[in-house]
This record gives C-alpha cells, structure tokens and sequence, in this order.
C-alpha cells in the first residue's frame, strides 16, 4: 500500500513540475506582421504596396532598358555601306526595321543630311533627349520609394511609442509588459519593414541608372560615328 501510495506522489509531483516548466512560443512572421494593431497593420498594407510598386517599376524597367540595349554588331556597318553608296533611302529602311534608340538616331541623322552638321547635330541631341526620356520613365519613382519607405517605417516606430506610453500612463504603477506588446510590435515592425522596402528600391533605382547609363554611351557613341561618316571625304 505505501508503495502505491509513493509512486502516486512521484507522479503528481512529476506533473506539477511539468506544469510549472514555461512553454516556448512559437511567432510565425504573418503574426509578428499583423500584432502590431489597426494602426501598425495600416502602415503595414502601405508598405507592402510601396514593395509591389517598386518591384514591378524596377522589373519593367529592366526589361525596357535591355530590350534598348540590343542591337545587331553590324547595324553601322549596313548604314555605313547603303549612306557611302547613295542608298539614303535604304539606310532610312534599315533604322525603321530596327527597333532601337540608337536606330531612331541614326534615322533622324539620315533624314536631315544635305543640310549642315551642326543642324544635324542637334537634331541628333534632341533625338537623344527623347530617348532618354523614355529610358527614365518612372525610374524617379524607385528613388521616391527608397526615402519614403524607411520614413513610413519609422512614422510606424513614433506610433508604436506613442502606444507604449499611452498604455503605461493608464495603467499607472501597476502596468505589465504583455500590455505594451501592441505598441513595441508596432515600433519594430514597421521600421525592419520600411527599412527592406527602402532597401530594395535604392538598390533597384541605383542599378537601373547604372544600365542607363550604358545605353546613353551606346547612343553617343554610334551618334559620333554617323557624324564621323558624314565628315569623311567623298
């Protein structure tokens, strides 16, 4: 009977102990994203639109500046031969069936010769002008992006504080830490977010100018070789 009696103690206070131990909890990112309260989860959706803006305002772009940038090797080595051989016509078909910038330059070169070069250069310029523009379109929202996100972030940081304090100052001395949880979720949150956000679109915005900028030397660089072709002697 006493052994009985032992092992049913054993078992109890085996399972008291159980019971006392804290159980680890588990914080997936969704919950860590959405505890931070109606107005944490507001800041929240605004970032997220501002990552999906960004996202597809620096994919559409890329694909715009390389599809600018392809060119066939030979494509002023044709021009040359056709504008050397009196065949303007023929050059002025070949800039319309090539799809690219520097075409578009060469054909607005093309069409001006017989008036002087500086005529033909400018028009070229502002041919380039265009152009540029074009390549640049919305790019500039990528750089509004990158310092709006982490100033949303921490507009998120400001809000959350605000709620700590808010919680402590009513609860007065007896305030307790789960129930400033809102507020510091609401801080931390919003800034790693807006942080990432900006992050991302300051990189895609610097890249982006970075392959512009090729596409811009690509241009003048066959813009100086049409003008190089029409100053050589007959």
């Amino acid at each position: 009977m006493g052994l009985f009696l032992q092992a049913d103690s054993l078992a109890i206070a085996s399972q008291v102990a159980t019971e006392a131990q804290p159980t680890e909890k588990t914080l997936s990112v969704w919950s860590l994203l959405t505890s931070g309260g109606i107005g944490g989860q507001v800041i929240m959706i605004v970032l997220f639109a501002l990552l999906f803006a960004a996202l597809f305002l620096y994919f559409e772009r890329l694909m715009a500046i390389n599809k600018a940038s392809k060119i066939d090797a030979n494509f002023m080595n044709n021009i040359k031969m056709n504008i050397m051989s009196g065949k303007i016509d023929a050059a002025k078909m070949l800039c319309a069936q090539t799809n690219s910038p520097v075409a578009r330059l060469i054909e607005k070169g093309i069409s001006r010769i017989g008036k002087p070069l500086e005529d033909i250069n400018t028009a070229i310029e502002n041919a380039g002008n265009l152009e540029l523009y074009k390549l640049e379109k919305n790019t500039s929202m990528l750089a509004t992006i990158s310092g709006a996100g982490p100033m949303i972030g921490f507009l998120g940081t400001v809000l959350g504080m605000i709620l700590a304090f808010h919680e402590m100052a009513s609860g007065g001395g007896q305030i307790e830490v789960g129930a400033l949880a809102e507020g510091i979720y609401t801080a931390m949150t919003t800034t790693v977010v807006g942080l990432v956000v900006g992050i991302i679109a300051y990189v895609g915005y610097n890249h982006l100018v970075v392959r512009t900028n090729k596409v811009v030397n690509q241009m003048e660089a066959n813009a100086v070789d049409f003008l190089d072709l029409l100053n050589e002697p007959v």
